[in-house]
């Protein structure tokens, strides 16, 4: 890990909100209208199911050094994860961004559910003041952390063909795939 990501080791090479997010979650059932002749009323007709982008919403407030590391950190955690493996990268060159795991509020709302960041959005107010960091490991590199800033986050939750070969809607009902050790994250 960069030596920018350093402040995430403690909280388990993990993005962690400093403090309860503000989430939006929807789930869709999709259905097409099949309007028969000479009938007042359409049938729906299903056709599928989706778990839409989720929305993460949280404040962040740095009142000190420790706190300006962490908001950098957690920007540059965002910043990389909206990235492809592009150009002169060595490691798995062409490969689309990374897969992240989303956590919170026990093992039944998320669990280890797999996602991709697709944008990531942080305000930084004028009318606020601003900390001096300096870069974790790196000697003459600074940034400024704002004293509060919101940071709004949004996720899809994104499965293998595999994965989703395997659903259960039993399984699902009854909490198996959480409880399972290799749990699939299925929301």
């Amino acid at each position: 890990m960069g030596s920018v990501l350093k402040p995430l080791i403690d909280t388990g090479n993990s993005m962690v909100f400093p403090f309860t997010p503000s989430i939006i979650m929807m789930h869709s059932a999709n259905y097409n209208s099949l309007q028969p002749v000479h009938s007042n009323y359409p049938f729906p007709v299903y056709e599928s199911s989706r778990v839409d982008d989720i929305q993460i919403t949280g404040d962040f407030f740095v009142e000190n050094s420790v706190d300006a590391e962490y908001w950098l950190a957690s920007i540059h955690f965002l910043r990389s994860v909206t990235k492809m493996f592009y150009g002169a990268s060595t490691s798995n060159a062409g490969a689309p961004p990374p897969l992240s795991r989303l956590n919170g509020y026990g093992d039944y709302v998320f669990k280890d559910v797999p996602i991709i960041i697709t944008s990531f959005q942080v305000e930084l107010a004028q009318d606020i003041d601003y900390i001096k960091v300096q870069v974790p490991g790196v000697t003459g590199k600074e940034s400024w952390a704002p004293s509060h800033s919101v940071i709004t986050v949004s996720c899809r939750p994104t499965y293998s063909r595999d994965t989703v070969r395997q659903f259960s809607l039993d399984k699902f009902v009854k909490g198996d795939f959480i409880a399972d050790a290799n749990s699939t994250g299925f929301i």
